[in-house]
């Protein structure tokens, strides 16, 4: 017999108590399964399970974390919604203006903003890849919570109620970012393009129907149709939210400090609670990070996750290359928003499973692409906070600017993401105003020589 070593046998059993609990929570809520009986299925002591999992909410949470990063097909899933999953958003092809009179003289106009159209096919979308998840009829209510992933019950204290409500922003912030990405998609190419309004708002608005739709399948089952609420989603995109990027508070933020420290990226880690070292990789793509790249690395604990479209405001709309001058292109400047816990095993793992939930919708949707230049990264270890110097907790807002290898500018507390991305800004000015006051010192100098002449 092959002899395991040790992280085999760690890694052994905690599969077992995780298909133990599954058991467990499929046959018995929440509130009711008891993690004696999760340690009798899985042929272990009450020690080992905790000595995995520090408490039934975090075992929970990573069931269903496993069942959203493995998938099993199951009836609700084959059965709800008829439709075929939905293929990417891709721009449509410009059209080219005629007339009786020939081709215009000054070259193709610009198309107009997409009406509600394109907006309404996305949005419809995004509503039957997230209705698949809501559960027969027929079902138990445990197996029912499962296939919802409900938090009925589960999140119920203080500092998580704090990190649900802000990992709900981030929600809305990255659906709307995937609604204006795909608006500027399919408007016609043109330098710059046109900047389509922020739909922020629209994408909570969707949020909140389909939350809503899952928590009535909860409490009643079979009541309501999902395909009133695909339709009722396609009709929202039509709403005039008057949805503007506007936080006055922002121009009163402590400018960033300047720096001049080589940048050190971070290295990865494991835990001993069942959370995986290594993991550095975006949220959003799957991909890697490539933190050498410059831009703006912005730690948030959270409780502080609604800072983070400051940040992707700021640099969008102040890099040489991204929504200046109004507009859309993708910035060369990237956005890693690294998300930091003082409680990896609980909250770091509900802001995982929220966020790979919704953006596994919308890739689905939108494709891999829809988000360029922003990177989101669960630090569960605290490896990035460690390389940038700021501790990890769940009230933590901190920022640097990465520029040519170094870290030119940081920013704590309120405010730090904006004041770090504008930082390369109030960077380029001062150095502007170096070299005006270097002339000018020249200037003087030569026309004192002059008058001695």
């Amino acid at each position: 017999m092959v002899r395991l070593s040790r992280a085999q046998q760690q890694e052994r059993t905690r599969s077992a108590v995780l298909a133990a609990a599954r058991e467990e929570f499929a046959e018995h809520t929440y509130a009711e399964a008891k993690v004696d009986r999760i340690a009798e299925r899985a042929e272990l002591t009450r020690g080992a399970v905790y000595s995995n999992f520090p408490s039934k909410r975090a075992l929970y949470l990573a069931v269903l974390l496993d069942s959203i990063e493995q998938p099993a097909p199951t009836p609700a899933t084959r059965n709800r919604i008829a439709a075929p999953a939905p293929s990417p958003i891709r721009p449509a092809p410009p059209v080219e203006p005629t007339s009786s009179l020939g081709p215009s003289p000054i070259g193709p106009t610009p198309d107009p903003v997409p009406s509600s159209g394109a907006l309404g096919e996305a949005l419809g979308a995004v509503a039957r890849v997230w209705l698949e998840r809501l559960p027969l009829v027929g079902d138990s209510p445990a197996r029912g919570n499962l296939q919802l992933r409900s938090l009925t019950g589960v999140i119920d204290d203080g500092p998580g109620r704090a990190a649900l409500a802000q990992v709900t922003r981030v929600e809305a912030l990255l659906l709307g970012l995937a609604l204006e990405s795909c608006v500027a998609r399919r408007m016609r190419p043109q330098r710059p393009r046109p900047q389509p309004a922020r739909k922020v708002r629209l994408a909570a608005m969707v949020l909140t129907l389909l939350n809503g739709a899952g928590q009535l399948a909860e409490s009643a089952p079979g009541v309501g149709d999902p395909f009133d609420v695909e339709r009722t989603c396609e009709h929202l995109a039509g709403l005039d939210l008057a949805d503007t990027w506007d936080r006055p508070l922002l121009a009163y933020v402590v400018p960033a400090r300047p720096a001049d420290e080589v940048w050190q990226p971070p290295t990865e880690a494991g835990d001993g609670f069942g959370l995986q070292g290594g993991d550095l990789a975006d949220q959003l793509t799957g991909h890697d990070v490539d933190f050498d790249r410059d831009g703006v690395i912005v730690v948030l604990g959270t409780g502080r996750l609604g800072a983070a479209e400051e940040a992707i405001r700021a640099v969008r709309g102040t890099s040489p290359r991204g929504l200046s001058g109004g507009a859309v292109e993708p910035a060369d400047d990237q956005v890693i928003v690294a998300v930091v816990t003082s409680d990896p095993a609980e909250l770091g793992r509900l802001v995982r499973l929220r966020i790979g939930d919704l953006t596994g919708c919308l890739r689905q949707v939108f494709g891999p692409d829809a988000w360029p230049g922003i990177r989101i990264v669960l630090d569960d270890h605290a490896a990035i906070a460690s390389a940038i110097g700021v501790e990890a907790t769940d009230a933590t807002e901190a920022a640097v600017r990465i520029q040519g290898g170094k870290i030119i500018a940081r920013a704590e507390g309120r405010g730090a993401a904006h004041a770090a991305a504008t930082a390369v800004q109030n960077h380029k000015t001062a150095v502007q105003d170096q070299k005006s006051a270097a002339q000018d010192r020249k200037t003087a100098a030569q026309g004192q020589q002059s008058v001695h002449e």
